[in-house]
C-alpha cells in the first residue's frame, strides 16, 4: 500500500498519513520498516503494510518511495 505522510512529528516518532484512498493510518515509534529514515516529512510518499489494531489501522515496515521538493 502506498500513502502521502500528513503529519509526523520527530520526537514522539508518532503521526499520520493518507493513503491513495484518502483513508488515515496510523504511525508510531514501530512503523518504520527502514533503520535509515531518520525523520519523515510532510508529502513524502511511503509504501506500507497495515496492521489493525484496536485503535485502527497503523502502519508498519514504512519505507520512503520519494522524498519532497
Amino acid at each position: 500500500i502506498q500513502g502521502t505522510i500528513r503529519d509526523y512529528d520527530t520526537d514522539g516518532r508518532r503521526g499520520s498519513l493518507l493513503t491513495d484512498d484518502r483513508v488515515e493510518v496510523t504511525i508510531d515509534e514501530r512503523s518504520l520498516g527502514d533503520e535509515a529514515i531518520r525523520l519523515l516529512r510532510i508529502g513524502q510518499r511511503v509504501r506500507f503494510r497495515l496492521e489493525e489494531n484496536a485503535g485502527g489501522r497503523v502502519a508498519r515496515d514504512l519505507r520512503l518511495v520519494t522524498f519532497p521538493d
